[in-house]
């Protein structure tokens, strides 16, 4: 049994992780961390939870002093860096997930999405950064055909939004989003960078965020160097992940409704030009699961030497 801390418990991830972690007896929540509901019961937010576990308020340096055999960081982007000095000055041994975006880009950190880079770079790893959301979604749609792209992917993504966090702002008030679509992060999204860079391949990423709470749907719009037929087409997505169960292909166009409350991800609705030099690939996903909570577990569960997908796909 590995022990594992929470930092930031109380947001929509740390809630679906919790209730991941309840699923599995090869992992116990050791602590939960949350300013906000300090000394409330876990089992107030996640009624899963071991009901003699209670939030605490614990400092960086509590933290690192707890002896846990790993440390999940889901707060805000910016906020990791007390909390892992601190783990690394005191506990340097300890596994750190981080879902924040502080470290995607740090060569030190590995970037698990399994699916797509492999598991054995995750396995015994102790600091690895979690993908985004969007970045999950869009690069399960461009992966398996960018050595053929003849210029950048255009990739246009909307989620709920719960994406938004619990920090009240414009992007998950209910009332602004009310029959609306709310377009944001333009140029130089996070997203956008993390995945041209982990791609190594140049692609453009438009966010937007709707009435709905959880879910994502990406539509990546490709160009290529050589004309390809449907088949073809299908048949790289399906080799890319036949051996991924929490990866569907279909040839259907995948919508929120595919990818909300599921595990894993869809990816579908190819579509191709009479040339057969541009198509279209639509991905969706839940960006609370797959797009955090699972995947954090994934690369938790990797890294201690576990079972990847116990507690999440049985």
């Amino acid at each position: 049994m590995k022990r594992i801390g929470l930092v930031g418990a109380r947001g929509h991830t740390g809630r679906e992780l919790i209730r991941i972690l309840s699923q599995r007896d090869d992992l116990a929540l050791g602590f939960a961390v949350s300013r906000a509901m300090a000394g409330h019961p876990v089992t107030e937010l996640a009624p899963e939870a071991d009901p003699s576990l209670v939030f605490e308020a614990l400092t960086p340096q509590d933290i690192a002093k707890c002896g846990v055999d790993a440390i999940i960081l889901a707060m805000p982007n910016g906020a990791a860096a007390d909390y892992v000095a601190a783990i690394e000055a005191q506990a340097p041994d300890a596994v750190i997930v981080d879902l924040s975006a502080d470290h995607r880009f740090d060569e030190a950190w590995i970037y698990g999405l399994p699916e797509i880079y492999g598991r054995d770079q995750i396995k015994g790893a102790t600091r690895i950064a979690n993908p985004g959301c969007y970045a999950t979604a869009g690069q399960l749609a461009v992966a398996p055909v960018r050595s053929w792209l003849s210029g950048p992917a255009h990739l246009f993504g909307v989620s709920g939004y719960s994406g938004a966090g619990t920090t009240p702002s414009r992007k998950n008030d209910t009332e602004a989003l009310k029959d609306n679509l709310m377009p944001y992060g333009l140029l130089g999204h996070m997203h956008e960078r993390e995945m041209t860079r982990q791609l190594g391949t140049d692609l453009r990423f438009s966010p937007h965020v709707a009435a709905f709470f959880r879910g994502i749907t990406l539509t990546a719009q490709l160009e290529f160097a050589n004309p390809v037929t449907v088949e073809q087409l299908r048949a790289i997505y399906h080799t890319a992940y036949a051996d991924e169960p929490l990866i569907e292909v279909k040839d259907a166009i995948p919508e929120i409704a595919d990818g909300a409350f599921k595990p894993g991800a869809v990816v579908g609705g190819f579509t191709l030009s009479e040339d057969g030099r541009r198509a279209v690939v639509v991905s969706a996903l839940d960006n609370l699961l797959k797009g955090a909570a699972v995947q954090a577990v994934q690369n938790l569960a990797l890294a201690l030497g576990l079972e990847e997908l116990k507690g999440i796909a049985e």
